[in-house]
């Protein structure tokens, strides 16, 4: 079986990782951990505004620590015996989902839901609710208990 965990420093995150170590999978099931670094989304007040962008630097970090609590969530799923492999990717984290499980012909994409609702879920969008429109496999959301 090869799962996708959706991985991030959310409480949500945690509890989908508690999922699946805490259920049997089949013996060889792989886990492939993906966190993605957001691409920061640049407005203009005014046509003269120079352009806002991240300073490399911050985005090194964001990077470095989406790549050590992945790394993390990797050690964790080999200690109770699964394969496991993670990859961190820049971009939006909905499609970046949908393409790894795709690419890794995922039988399972597994995340946690932020349970918003409202005009948070309007401006922020649902990350899970896009996965489960779009991946190609089950996919199952994990609310936070």
């Amino acid at each position: 079986m090869r799962i996708v965990l959706g991985f991030d420093d959310s409480p949500h995150a945690a509890a989908a990782l508690r999922w699946i170590l805490g259920h049997e999978q089949p013996e060889g099931t792989q886990v492939t951990v993906v966190s993605v670094v957001p691409t920061p989304i640049v407005a203009y007040a005014d046509v003269l505004a120079p352009a806002v962008t991240y300073p490399t630097e911050l985005l090194e970090q964001l990077t470095q620590h989406h790549e050590d609590l992945c790394k993390k969530a990797e050690g964790e799923l080999r200690k109770t015996g699964f394969k496991a492999t993670s990859k961190v990717l820049p971009g939006d984290p909905r499609a970046a989902l949908v393409d790894v499980a795709k690419q890794e012909n995922a039988d399972l994409v597994v995340l946690g839901s932020h349970g918003r609702t409202g005009l948070p879920k309007l401006v922020l969008g649902s990350v899970a609710s896009h996965v489960v429109s779009h991946a190609p496999c089950d996919v199952l959301v994990v609310k936070r208990t």
